[in-house]
């Protein structure tokens, strides 16, 4: 499935942290929902630190944070439990969410090919629709990037 800006979405059954059980259970405000590779990871967790620490900043422009990736749920909550995240995260083992996103994306390491989650972030609207988004993320300096836009659309 092809992703676009102003592309609606489908509201599916996802398996959260926070026990939420449909992606428009965070759209009581417009949602950044961010893909990353693993839990625990250097640059996963510097990316999900920064959310992190700009959640209150983030809130009070209107919007949800929510992190997506493959792990389990045991994982993402002793990822939560060690850094103290504010904010949810999605457990995609079935790679549900991120094939709708089309996040899955040939990677290599060392020579080695292997599919894994191309770090992406999507600025969900409250109706569902996809109002931004950012492929193949280098995390330094990329919340300040979300943030800058978020307010940009204000």
């Amino acid at each position: 499935m092809k992703i676009n800006i102003g592309k609606k979405i489908k509201d599916i059954t996802i398996t959260t942290t926070d026990n939420k059980n449909k992606l428009s259970d965070y759209l009581n405000k417009n949602l950044i929902l961010y893909f990353y590779p693993r839990d625990m990871t250097p640059g996963c967790t510097t990316e999900s630190i920064e959310f992190n620490e700009n959640i209150s900043k983030i809130k009070r422009a209107g919007w949800n944070v929510v992190g997506v990736s493959r792990d389990t749920i045991k994982s993402h909550l002793k990822f939560i439990d060690k850094h103290s995240f504010k904010f949810p995260l999605i457990s995609d083992e079935d790679e549900k969410v991120c094939n709708m996103f089309d996040v899955i994306k040939e990677k290599s390491l060392y020579g080695r090919k292997y599919m894994g989650i191309d770090r992406s972030t999507f600025l969900v609207s409250t109706d569902l629709k996809i109002i931004n988004l950012w492929r193949n993320v280098k995390v330094k300096g990329h919340v300040d990037e979300v943030i800058n836009k978020i307010k940009e659309l204000k």
